[in-house]
């Protein structure tokens, strides 16, 4: 087996890999290392690896934060949606490094691993887990709409300006309150509307938890062939102040506060459009458009998980 590290090429992340290569220098297997060199770029070169060296039995390995793990993981799902080429059992499997200050949203749903180290992520064995696609894109954690892909906007500018991805996400919530409150978006979930009038936001999860601390999706299993949908429907500010607490701990769903305003199922299809041009963040990745169909991939990504410590 021979294992693929891909890395953040951004001038700002690099620092940040030296303790990947200093785990390296410790653990003698075949591997190589890819520096990617721009937006989508870990998507197109795993699905050209692939196409490349079809019988080859290799793991790419995401090292970083959602970025490159969304990257990564549509490049290896694509490859055999897109291509349409049937790939040997267990010759190309995924696995994930959280490497310096990202946030992990992914390790929640696997609690007891460690995936900070190298040595657990070789010794870890291959399971199938879920993946949602989103037109020709694809979210292995969650996808946020309205509110949410307001927070993850201004998380992202604030990042960029070196801000850790927690302050980065809690001002992002900040900036969002006072101007994203009110969106006119239609969602259906297999075949039923549920929003109606304003929404202030709504996520559909495959996953957990976003921003490294809201529990979005308290309910979620990575490998049930579910989407968790959390839709909140317009309320008054105070209203949402004291419901995010809750919604960072994972308790909104249910809850006296958000009765008649927190709307959740569990779908196989969601189905988001708007009369105007909106934007939808995967894994923290923005996608422009202004309909967008969704629909879970059951098992359709091979991911490496370390032993339980």
């Amino acid at each position: 087996m021979k294992y693929i590290y891909i890395i953040n090429g951004r001038a700002d992340k690099i620092p940040q890999y030296q303790e990947l290569y200093d785990q390296l220098k410790e653990i003698s297997h075949p591997y190589e290392i890819y520096t990617t060199i721009g937006e989508g770029d870990a998507t197109r070169y795993v699905r050209l690896y692939c196409d490349l060296h079809p019988e080859e039995e290799v793991c790419f390995v995401a090292c970083g934060g959602n970025g490159i793990i969304n990257g990564v993981a549509s490049g290896l799902v694509g490859f055999s949606e897109t291509i349409k080429q049937e790939i040997k059992q267990g010759a190309k499997t995924m696995a994930i490094l959280y490497i310096g200050g990202t946030t992990q949203d992914i390790p929640i749903n696997f609690p007891g691993r460690n995936f900070r180290s190298v040595k657990d992520m070789l010794a870890g064995t291959v399971t199938p887990v879920d993946i949602i696609k989103v037109n020709d894109s694809y979210c292995l954690n969650v996808c946020n709409i309205g509110f949410n892909s307001r927070v993850a906007s201004r998380a992202n500018e604030l990042v960029a300006k070196g801000k850790s991805a927690h302050q980065a996400y809690t001002r992002g919530v900040a900036n969002a309150i006072l101007t994203s409150r009110f969106n006119r978006i239609k969602v259906t979930v297999d075949g039923e509307r549920i929003s109606i009038g304003y929404m202030v936001l709504c996520t559909i999860a495959n996953g957990r938890r976003v921003g490294g601390e809201f529990n979005c999706a308290p309910n979620a299993k990575v490998d049930d062939g579910l989407i968790e949908v959390c839709l909140f429907r317009a309320m008054s500010l105070l209203r949402l102040l004291m419901l995010i607490p809750l919604y960072r701990k994972g308790e909104h769903i249910g809850s006296k506060l958000g009765k008649g305003k927190v709307i959740y199922r569990q779908a196989r299809e969601v189905e988001v459009s708007s009369k105007d041009l909106i934007d939808v963040y995967l894994d923290g990745e923005q996608l422009l458009g202004s309909h967008f169909e969704m629909k879970i991939l059951h098992g359709a990504l091979p991911l490496r998980l370390p032993p339980l410590v």
